[in-house]
């Protein structure tokens, strides 16, 4: 018995590590690839030229000019403006069913209600 006390030990011991050992990481999901830089330069140069068309309109309606002006500016102005309009709807739709709510109650309302109205 006197043997078998440091044997067990020694087993369990070594054993350990292996027992212990963390699974390996699997390798990361690739990122999208970044946008080309003149691509992302002709945005900025769209995005800024919009901002100064839409500058000193109200601030109710800076939102709508910037998504016209971006949108005069793409390769295909109907679906742009078909996709911003959607956009709208169910901002204003999102904004209703949140009205009088703020903090982390108004951000709770708005997983709840994306979860609700995002496409499996």
């Amino acid at each position: 018995m006197k043997r078998f006390a440091p044997l067990l030990a020694a087993l369990v011991l070594g054993a350990s590590p292996t027992a212990f050992a963390q699974a390996p990481k699997e390798e990361p999901k690739a990122a999208a690839p970044k946008a080309d830089p003149a691509k992302r330069e002709a945005f900025r140069q769209a995005r800024e030229k919009a901002r100064k068309a839409c500058e000193g309109k109200p601030a109710g309606e800076v939102r709508e000019c910037m998504r016209r002006e971006m949108c005069a500016q793409s390769s295909d102005p109907a679906a742009c403006e078909a996709r911003g309009k959607a956009q709208a709807e169910r901002r204003a739709k999102m904004q209703e069913a949140c009205k009088g709510k703020s903090g982390e109650e108004l951000k709770a309302c708005i997983r709840e209600y994306r979860s609700k109205t995002t496409k499996k």
